[in-house]
């Protein structure tokens, strides 16, 4: 007698590994794709807002640049303090070395800790801008409701309040990593044909809807991969301490903390006679960094033995490439100076981050790949949903086919002659 055994000609199905990572793929961007779209929508709008705020804003933010130097910082800080109001103490300054922008001074105020939105946590934040070489005020703008600064609180807590929206955000993005590693594990061919590579790296735009938007989802998913991971990563330093704890220490190969000299203005120190501190402070520190791009002064000073911060950045746009300094501030004396090579390897990545979150530490290109990656990002759960659905009315479509008379009729059943009988 013959081996009876036969085979069914039914395909070999997937591994459970394979399953798992499809279903955790499925069901944790339907989860999660409301966050993902709106962080990164929110992300790609805000990657030009300086060249577009320049634009819209050109009168406010650029003046006409006269053969002349620019008044006393103390003066200016005077008049836009004029401008803004008493109530209303300035916090910080952005000074330009580019000589046709207006200077920048700031005052910003929490309000309600416990408020549900931003709205409610924050009291005000207004902006000055004045003429360096004359002192008047081009405009003051109410920059709690600006739409840019909208955008940036959108993209970083959802319009929530930090304490609320930054957990919500910081712990969506950590899934949209997940999802772009079983994505790829989806997208991965299981064998590199000719086909294959046309399937995986082309949209086929001459297909059916659901072709198109299936290919959308997995090509160019796949194109934008590498730049999605560099952003949901620097996203998520803010979000954990403890992811940024990682980066640091894998970075600077050490678990200690940063150790930096701390200095105090001399309580004892006389101010010097007609001159303002902070205008020796500031002329010592355009000395020390004269090829700065511009120079951020922290205002606030609350301490008799707290010093004059400022930031020289190199970079007319990023904030990494800086050298920090301290003044005295009853005599502007500088007290202490440091710079990128007085930072260790995490300091220096950790400083990075916003730099690469946005694409400016790679200048216009590098800002136009942050553009076009966190489009695709948005993209990914709107066609990620059509997907699901569209296999969900195919699914739905084989049953109601059976029941309208078009299912294959069974199979005659051979008839069994048992021995002894007829």
């Amino acid at each position: 007698m013959g081996n009876t055994h036969k085979t069914t000609g039914k395909k070999k199905g997937r591994s459970w590994l394979k399953k798992l990572n499809a279903w955790l793929h499925l069901w944790l961007g339907l989860s999660s794709g409301l966050i993902v779209l709106i962080v990164s929508i929110t992300g790609c709008l805000f990657v030009f807002h300086k060249e577009i705020s320049g634009w819209i804003h050109h009168d406010i933010l650029y003046v006409e640049a006269p053969e002349m130097q620019p008044l006393p910082l103390s003066v200016l800080q005077e008049k836009a303090q004029a401008a803004l109001g008493k109530e209303f103490p300035i916090r910080s300054m952005i000074t330009y070395r580019q000589p046709d922008r207006s200077w920048e001074f700031i005052t910003y105020k929490n309000g309600d800790p416990d408020a549900l939105t931003i709205f409610g946590a924050t009291e005000y934040y207004k902006t000055a801008y004045v003429n360096p070489y004359t002192g008047a005020v081009t405009a003051v703008r109410n920059l709690k409701y600006d739409f840019f600064v909208l955008m940036k609180y959108a993209h970083w807590s959802l319009l929530l309040n930090t304490r609320y929206g930054q957990p919500i955000v910081g712990w969506g993005t950590f899934i949209f990593v997940i999802l772009l590693i079983t994505g790829l594990i989806l997208w991965w061919p299981k064998k590199w044909t000719k086909k294959a590579r046309e399937q995986s790296f082309r949209i086929k735009w001459s297909g059916s809807s659901r072709r198109v938007n299936y290919d959308l989802h997995n090509v160019l998913g796949f194109y934008a991969l590498l730049i999605a991971l560099v952003l949901a990563l620097t996203g998520m330093v803010w979000s954990f301490k403890w992811f940024k704890q990682a980066v640091y220490v894998v970075a600077s190969g050490s678990m200690t903390p940063p150790q930096h000299k701390e200095v105090k203005s001399d309580t004892l120190a006389l101010p010097p006679a007609n001159s303002n501190p902070l205008d020796i402070a500031y002329a010592a520190a355009v000395k020390a960094a004269p090829a700065a791009k511009r120079i951020g002064v922290s205002a606030v000073l609350p301490a008799n033995d707290a010093t004059i911060r400022m930031a020289a950045y190199w970079g007319k746009e990023t904030y990494y490439d800086r050298d920090d300094l301290q003044f005295d501030k009853h005599s502007g004396r500088l007290l202490l100076r440091e710079t990128a090579k007085d930072r260790n390897a995490g300091e220096r990545l950790i400083g990075m981050n916003y730099d690469i979150h946005v694409g400016a530490i790679a200048g216009l290109p590098g800002k136009i790949l942050a553009f076009f990656a966190s489009l695709i990002c948005a993209s990914l759960p709107v066609t990620g949903l059509l997907v699901w659905l569209n296999k969900k009315k195919r699914k739905a479509k084989k049953p109601a086919a059976q029941e309208s008379g078009y299912q294959r009729a069974p199979r005659q059943q051979p008839r069994v002659v048992l021995a002894g009988r007829d």
